[in-house]
């Protein structure tokens, strides 16, 4: 981390697999880290104070906090908890979701909800606090974790594939309002092997895709050195591309009905070349006469 004074950063789900990585590759590189993780039933141990002890065990500083992402107090807590023992906060990285492997047509509502529960009203308990606090300091870097299934959607994770495109749809709005408050907003969406996905993973693979190579980039996108804002970074295995919604040049519609399959035809051979930085730059380049 680039700062002078060590860096507070809240991790969410970070007692294992992803999270965990982040934790200690910022613990061990000068940032000081709430440590947070759910309490499950059955736990002898809980997952967030073995990973303090792994960051103090290598001389870092860390705390655990124990709230659920579906609490709606569990923003403001967190908070309360970097401001109470650091007296400043600078970073959070909302990681904490969970998946399901249902297709839509036997998945019941009640599943389905509580997907969206933890990884996308999960994500707003944590950032709607700490947004503000933010914002009111002129300070702060958020990484919200998203995925490809939010990007292009799978077969069987209908929920996951909802909440973490929704999450993109924050993180844009984030950046805009956060853009002249000095707050950055960006998604990062990991390929990792992690209990949530090993089990789909070829064993060749595994040693590759460690989480532990990803969390470089995921403290770089909260470094006080970094310019990104309001862009998706998909990362994994030591690689990672950008992400981004495009669209093509406009065509008009055909005049009669008859002539959709050739419009078509047409609007399937344009490139897809236009980026827009907000919902009202597509709009104003949408109605610009001679586009």
């Amino acid at each position: 981390m680039s700062s002078n004074q060590k860096p507070v950063v809240i991790i969410t789900g970070a007692g294992k697999g992803l999270g965990r990585a982040y934790a200690l590759h910022l613990g061990a590189h000068g940032a000081r880290v709430i440590v947070n993780n759910r309490t499950h039933a059955g736990d002898t141990e809980h997952s967030a104070d073995r990973v303090v002890a792994e960051i103090a065990s290598a001389g870092g500083e860390a705390i655990a906090h124990y709230g659920s992402a579906e609490d709606p107090a569990s923003g403001t807590s967190l908070l309360e908890a970097a401001l109470n023992e650091w007296g400043r906060l600078d970073a959070v990285i909302a990681n904490a979701g969970i998946s399901e492997g249902r297709s839509f047509h036997k998945q019941d509502l009640a599943e389905f909800q509580q997907v969206m529960a933890i990884n996308l009203d999960g994500t707003v308990n944590l950032l709607h606090p700490v947004f503000k606090y933010f914002y009111e300091q002129n300070h702060g870097a958020i990484v919200v974790s998203t995925s490809a299934a939010g990007l292009y959607g799978e077969h069987g994770l209908p929920a996951y594939s909802a909440s973490k495109a929704a999450l993109i749809g924050l993180m844009y709005a984030l950046a805009l309002e956060g853009r002249s408050h000095n707050v950055r907003v960006n998604a990062l969406a990991p390929f990792a092997a992690t209990q949530m996905t090993e089990q789909n993973l070829p064993e060749a693979l595994k040693a590759a895709m460690n989480p532990a190579a990803v969390a470089p980039l995921a403290a770089w996108l909260i470094d006080e050195g970094c310019p990104l804002t309001g862009e998706t970074v998909v990362c994994g295995g030591g690689k990672a591309t950008l992400a981004r919604y495009l669209t093509t040049s406009h065509e008009a519609l055909p005049e009669a009905s008859t002539g959709f399959p050739n419009w078509w035809t047409d609007m399937q051979a344009l490139e897809f070349n236009r980026h827009h930085t907000s919902a009202v730059a597509l709009f104003q380049d949408f109605i610009a006469p001679g586009r």
